[in-house]
């Protein structure tokens, strides 16, 4: 996945907000949280950083090309960082992506999901 398909496909996704912070990393929001962060890659393949439930993290910290997120998993939260394709294709990130996603949405408030017209979750 180069970073203009994560841009895209993320764009695409309902409610979402780009912006560019934390030393150049394209980080991708819902309702001002964060649930998708690419960059800060030393390799070819682009670093994706996303949100997982804590069985998926559970099964992916220990899959080639998937490693605990640096920073946010040392704090104890369930995120993982895609560094390559050895385990994981694009058409599977884009679906943690998409869990990703889902799982903010679901830390919001109920008057924000309204507000944002996210009553699907």
């Amino acid at each position: 996945m180069t970073l203009d398909d994560y841009n895209a496909f993320c764009a695409a996704l309902p409610a979402t907000t780009h912006v560019v912070q934390w030393g150049g990393a394209h980080v991708w929001k819902v309702g001002g949280k964060v649930f998708a962060i690419a960059g800060w890659s030393d390799g070819e393949v682009l670093a994706v950083t996303f949100k997982t439930s804590e069985m998926a993290y559970d099964i992916l910290k220990e899959q080639p090309g998937c490693r605990p997120a640096p920073y946010l998993a040392s704090r104890g939260m369930k995120w993982i960082q895609r560094i390559s394709a050895a385990s994981m294709d694009d058409g599977a990130l884009k679906d943690y992506l998409r869990e990703s996603r889902r799982l903010v949405v679901l830390g919001l408030t109920r008057k924000v999901r309204s507000d944002l017209g996210l009553n699907e979750v």
